[in-house]
């Protein structure tokens, strides 16, 4: 079964109803991608949807928001990856990613190499591959889209290839549901949630 963004805006918001459920006080649901995640701490770091409501998500909130993991562990869905890379758009040939050294998001414009759509997560070329695949001698990088089923390999300029490998990895999304900010009570992690068997 596949989800559309649209579905996925309607689990959110029965997932914001589950979370309330039982409490007293009414909490918030955000959603954003983690860039950061200390695993000691159990602190993870996301740059926020300013559209949850839309058919695509736009994580461009700033500055970062540091969300500390529920203190149930039972409240917790799998530990977050993080990485830089917030969106990218093939019509455009743009990424756009988050930059630690000066806290802000850039859009950069690449070249494309090679483009396979319709490739599913199961597919060799992705299950044999570690993602991203940056090959600095032929500057190029290759990521893998889940949601979209796509295989890209791209060229930036060499300032960019000398960036961190997870300038180019997507972090996972995270959903979680607070009354104190900065405090999650129950988080979700989208990305390594299997949202097919919820429809079943």
């Amino acid at each position: 079964m596949t989800f559309t963004r649209k579905s996925l805006a309607t689990l959110a918001i029965l997932a914001a109803l589950v979370f309330a459920a039982g409490c007293a006080n009414t909490g918030k649901v955000e959603q954003g991608r983690a860039i950061a995640f200390d695993k000691q701490k159990g602190v993870v770091t996301l740059i926020l949807d300013s559209a949850p409501k839309s058919d695509q998500p736009k994580y461009d909130v700033l500055p970062p928001v540091a969300v500390t993991l529920p203190l149930n562990p039972d409240e917790t869905g799998p530990a977050p990856e993080a990485g830089k890379l917030l969106s990218f758009d093939t019509k455009k040939r743009t990424v756009v990613f988050f930059d630690p050294a000066s806290a802000t998001i850039k859009t950069v414009s690449y070249q494309p190499v090679d483009e396979q759509n319709d490739v599913s997560r199961d597919d060799p070329r992705v299950t044999k591959t570690k993602f991203p695949a940056v090959d600095r001698q032929k500057k190029t990088v290759t990521i893998y889209s889940r949601r979209k089923k796509l295989l890209l390999t791209f060229s930036v300029p060499d300032e960019y290839l000398a960036l961190p490998d997870d300038t180019w990895k997507s972090g996972d999304e995270i959903r979680y549901y607070y009354k104190q900010p900065g405090q999650a009570l129950r988080l979700m992690n989208v990305s390594k949630t299997d949202l097919s068997k919820a429809g079943k």
